[in-house]
C-alpha cells in the first residue's frame, strides 16, 4: 500500500513535469514568470495597491495630537511636511511623529512662495527648519515639500533636497467639510496617489481617519510618501 502511494506521487511529478515544459515551449519565460512569480513589492494580490498621505503646515497643538492618536490606533504610518514656525513650543509633537515612524519632511519656515523669496533667503529658511527638525529628532530630513507647489532647478540645485508633491488634492484647507473632504479624495483615488492633506483643521483630521478606514476595507495600504517614490 505504502509503494503504491509513493509511485502514484511520482506519477502526478511527472505529469506536472510534462505540463510544464509544454508551456514553456509555447510561451516563451516571460509568460512563465507571470504565471508563477510572486507580486513586486509595489503591488499586493487582490488590494488596489499603495497610498500615502500626507499633512502640511503643522504641528498643531490641537490636531495634530488627535491625528496621530488615530493613526496609531490603525497602524498607518503618514508624512509630515512640518513649518519652521509651527515647530516652536510643539517640539514633543515632532518628537511623537519621529518615534512612531511617521516620515517628517520640510516645508519651509514660513508659507511663501520660494520661488519668489530669493534663493538666498529661500536657503536659510529651510536650512532653519532642517535644524529645528534634527535637533528634536536626530535626523535631518531629505524631503521637502514647496508651498503651493512652487519649485524650480535654481531651488533644487541650491537646496539639495528631493521635492515631493501630490497626485491627489483633497481641497481640505478650502472645504472644511468632513463630509466633503472625503468624497473629493474617494471619487479620485488611484494606486499610487500621494494625497495633500493638513493636519491644522478637525475637519482634515476627521476625514483622513474616515477615508483610512474606508480605504482599508478596499484593499488599499498606506504607505510613508518615500516609499512611493522610491518605488
Amino acid at each position: 500500500m505504502h509503494n503504491r502511494y509513493i509511485k502514484y506521487f511520482v506519477f502526478l511529478l511527472f505529469t506536472a513535469d510534462l505540463v510544464l515544459s509544454a508551456i514553456f515551449l509555447k510561451n516563451d519565460h516571460r509568460d512563465i514568470e507571470k504565471i508563477f512569480s510572486l507580486p513586486a513589492l509595489s503591488k499586493v494580490a487582490g488590494q488596489p495597491g499603495y497610498i500615502a498621505l500626507t499633512f502640511d503646515d503643522g504641528p498643531d497643538r490641537k490636531c495634530t495630537p488627535l491625528l496621530l492618536d488615530g493613526l496609531k490606533e490603525r497602524g498607518v504610518h503618514a508624512t509630515f511636511f512640518l513649518m519652521g514656525s509651527n515647530i516652536e513650543g510643539k517640539e514633543d509633537i515632532v518628537k511623537r511623529m519621529s518615534e512612531e515612524g511617521h516620515l517628517i519632511g520640510n516645508h519651509s519656515y514660513e508659507h511663501i512662495q520660494l520661488t519668489k523669496a530669493g534663493a538666498e533667503a529661500v536657503c536659510e529658511a529651510v536650512e532653519h527648519t532642517q535644524e529645528q527638525i534634527e535637533a528634536i529628532t536626530g535626523k535631518r530630513p531629505e524631503y521637502i515639500r514647496p508651498p503651493y507647489g512652487d519649485w524650480n532647478e535654481e531651488l533644487e540645485e541650491e537646496i539639495g533636497m528631493t521635492p515631493v508633491l501630490w497626485s491627489l488634492d483633497s481641497l481640505d484647507w478650502k472645504l472644511k467639510d468632513t463630509g466633503k473632504i472625503i468624497r473629493q479624495v474617494l471619487k479620485d483615488v488611484k494606486d499610487g496617489d500621494i494625497i495633500l492633506m493638513h493636519d491644522i483643521f478637525p475637519s482634515s483630521v476627521e476625514a483622513a481617519l474616515e477615508l483610512i478606514d474606508i480605504l482599508q476595507k478596499e484593499g488599499y495600504v498606506f504607505v510613508t510618501a518615500d516609499e512611493l517614490l522610491i518605488e
